[in-house]
């Protein structure tokens, strides 16, 4: 993600690199640098699993679904249209002809639901995994104080 949006950062900060502009890369969205911020997110997640920090998790997982899920979720709605006009075309239609917004001759859209796929899976078992370590950091903590 991080190198789809160097395009828009570098054109930002006026710095002009001929390789990238050649690639053509569409303007991102809003929703994709609130995804970038999950990675800052994540520094939480590390530091509270590297010091059993119950409440910090909980801010890691709060945070993943805020920075993560949320936005992850507006990409699918944003481009569910243009999918379901994609599956639904007939196989002599040229796909230029359509109003589906082609990158590199694929679908972006297509493009952007195979990142959404792999995405949620990473967030979602990383969402999961941590909920599982406030259980069990629970469990100990209530299991020191009955003793």
């Amino acid at each position: 993600m991080l190198a789809k949006l160097s395009a828009d950062i570098l054109d930002r900060l006026d710095i002009f690199i001929l390789e990238i502009e050649e690639l053509q890369v569409p303007a991102p969205l809003w929703w994709e640098y609130i995804w970038c911020t999950s990675i800052l997110v994540s520094f939480i997640g590390l530091s509270a699993a590297k010091g059993n920090r119950v409440n910090d998790m909980k801010k890691y997982i709060i945070g993943l679904i805020v920075t993560a899920l949320l936005p992850l979720l507006y990409c699918a709605i944003y481009y569910f249209s243009d999918i379901v006009e994609y599956m639904t075309l007939d196989e002599q239609t040229d796909i230029e002809d359509t109003k589906i917004f082609v990158w590199r001759g694929k679908p972006y859209a297509l493009i952007w639901y195979a990142f959404f796929l792999v995405a949620i899976q990473v967030h979602g078992m990383s969402i999961f995994f941590a909920w599982n370590l406030v259980q069990a950091w629970r469990s100990r903590t209530a299991s020191r104080k009955l003793q």
